[in-house]
């Protein structure tokens, strides 16, 4: 199954779901995006199943239960994951989310895009 890259997304919005996920599939097929509901959702797939080593964790702030920043901890504390890039991806662009992100661990920063034709262009940044 590890031919080409995965990339779990964690976001509690639907429709943003579906499109990251058909943007991705767009810029790259290769890649396989993993979804998960919530950072609960997350943390818990991530601790419980140790062959699920994503390449990339695209990572929403504002969810309910737990938010971006909790989720981003937790990720950061599991020790197969600590050079895995963590991307937020959020419709927030204030710049004390953007820095205390940084501050956490994230490694970059992407604000989600009223078009699709941006975020295709970001993404493929990303996948090039």
């Amino acid at each position: 199954m590890k031919n080409g890259k995965t990339c779990f997304l964690i976001d509690d919005d639907i429709d943003d779901q579906e499109i990251f996920a058909l943007v991705l599939k767009s810029v790259n097929p290769s890649i396989a995006c993993v979804v998960a509901n919530d950072g609960i959702e997350a943390v818990s797939k991530l601790t419980k199943e140790e062959t699920f080593n994503p390449d990339y964790i695209f990572l929403d702030l504002n969810m309910p239960r737990m938010d971006g920043k909790e989720c981003l901890q937790e990720i950061k504390k599991i020790d197969r994951l600590k050079e895995t890039p963590v991307i937020i991806y959020s419709t927030s662009s204030e710049q004390k989310d953007i820095i205390e992100t940084r501050n956490l661990g994230a490694s970059d920063y992407l604000e989600k895009q009223s078009s699709v034709a941006e975020l295709k262009k970001r993404l493929a940044h990303f996948f090039k």
